[in-house]
């Protein structure tokens, strides 16, 4: 299989984006009506970056499913904020330093993680666990469209 980047892709961009994985790491088992929803934003996304999605069953197992070298984005209400064009910025450092990028999604019960780089709000309203995959994973393909100099608002 040939992979092509998007247009607009410097060769630097292109050679970190086939070497940076995306590793979504959720506690709690997905269930209609957000599966049709991430299978779709992983599709779509699936053009621009290696993605890895895990589900576990309890918050316990989360530290062992992370690589020593992922920089660690713990999604929580008390993190930071960004725009689309800001988080497209924001993922563009964390590509281009290399190393693979962990998003950790916890259960309707939240989650706290011992080891985390970073933590990250989709906003201040609290959303059901399952919808913060969904939206987790359409920012993270508007961010990769942003990134290739492709449109993005439709």
């Amino acid at each position: 299989m040939i992979w092509r980047s998007p247009p607009g892709w410097s060769v630097l961009t292109r050679l970190v984006s086939q070497a940076v994985r995306l590793l979504v790491i959720s506690v709690g088992r997905l269930r209609a009506p957000y599966v049709d929803d991430v299978a779709h934003y992983a599709k779509l996304l699936g053009r621009y970056a290696r993605l890895e999605q895990i589900e576990l069953r309890d918050s316990e197992r989360v530290a062992a499913r992370l690589g020593e070298r992922d920089f660690v984005s713990l999604l929580a209400s008390d993190g930071d904020t960004y725009t689309s064009k800001a988080f497209a910025g924001f993922l563009e450092q964390r590509r281009m330093s290399g190393r693979d990028l962990a998003f950790v999604i916890g259960s309707a019960h939240g989650l706290e993680l011992e080891r985390a780089d970073h933590r990250l709000s989709l906003g201040s309203l609290t959303l059901p666990h399952q919808l913060v995959r969904v939206v987790l994973l359409e920012q993270l393909f508007r961010a990769h469209k942003i990134i290739a100099g492709e449109p993005y608002h439709y």
